[in-house]
């Protein structure tokens, strides 16, 4: 008897992963198939796991749940699907913010050292009126004007192709955080002009399509939508924020 109400006990005893989550009414996801779930695993005693298998694709629910957080930060890096799915559907990461504000002012730095190299042959005066810190804050205006235009490009087109089709709904509060998460390779910036080389321009434009990619990855993985209509977002938040860059260009705002 006494092995049965364990047993019956152990069944009804989530993680300490899921039990957050199930307290505020959120659902959890298929790594794999991305359909919802309502547990990752169930915790036995003595740390005794078992992982939910999906009733969609009879796979592990979230098999990264017994990773090192080290490999799951290398398959997002890599832009792996599994890997995004469980750190935006299956973790409470709440760094979208702070990560975003981090990212902008390491491409405003990276601007305001660009517009510092191209003042050195300037007057000494003309060089001290450069350094001056709303030059830094300009830099961080323009960035974030061009990563909202961004931003508003891609929802611009997946507003309608999602109207169109009945299994992609447009969460935006959630895809704006997804979009925010996956632009951490911005981070990189700060080190490419540091080590500062004959080839920073071509690092420049690889880290721009890297960070490309996994906004990419970001929009198939939250909306579970098809390549071609993230490709097509993506383009559009790209040609929109060309567009923004040209505007900053031809006013004088930017470098």
């Amino acid at each position: 008897m006494k092995g049965q109400q364990k047993e019956e006990t152990a069944q009804t005893d989530t993680s300490k992963m899921g039990s957050p989550a199930m307290e505020t009414n959120c659902v959890y996801r298929c790594i794999e198939c991305s359909q919802l779930s309502v547990e990752l695993y169930r915790d036995y005693s003595h740390g005794v796991l078992k992982i939910t298998i999906c009733k969609s694709c009879q796979k592990a629910v979230d098999k990264y749940i017994e990773y090192d957080p080290v490999i799951i930060l290398i398959n997002a890096i890599l832009c792996k699907a599994q890997a995004y799915r469980h750190i935006l559907f299956n973790t409470q990461i709440n760094i979208h913010g702070k990560l975003c504000i981090f990212c902008l002012l390491c491409e405003a730095y990276v601007r305001w050292l660009q517009l510092q190299g191209s003042t050195q042959n300037t007057d000494p005066e003309d060089i001290i009126r450069y350094a001056k810190e709303w030059d830094f804050y300009r830099m961080f205006g323009i960035a974030c004007l061009e990563l909202a235009a961004f931003f508003v490009g891609i929802f611009a087109a997946l507003w309608p192709m999602t109207q169109k089709t009945t299994d992609t709904k447009l969460d935006s509060i959630f895809l704006l955080k997804a979009l925010l998460l996956s632009s951490y390779g911005k981070l990189l910036l700060i080190p490419a002009v540091i080590w500062e080389h004959d080839y920073t321009f071509v690092s420049l434009k690889l880290i721009k399509l890297f960070v490309l990619t996994s906004n990419f990855q970001a929009i198939r993985v939250t909306l579970n939508t098809s390549r071609k209509m993230a490709l097509l977002s993506i383009c559009a938040g790209f040609i929109l924020e060309s567009i923004v860059v040209r505007f900053c260009e031809r006013m004088k705002w930017s470098l």
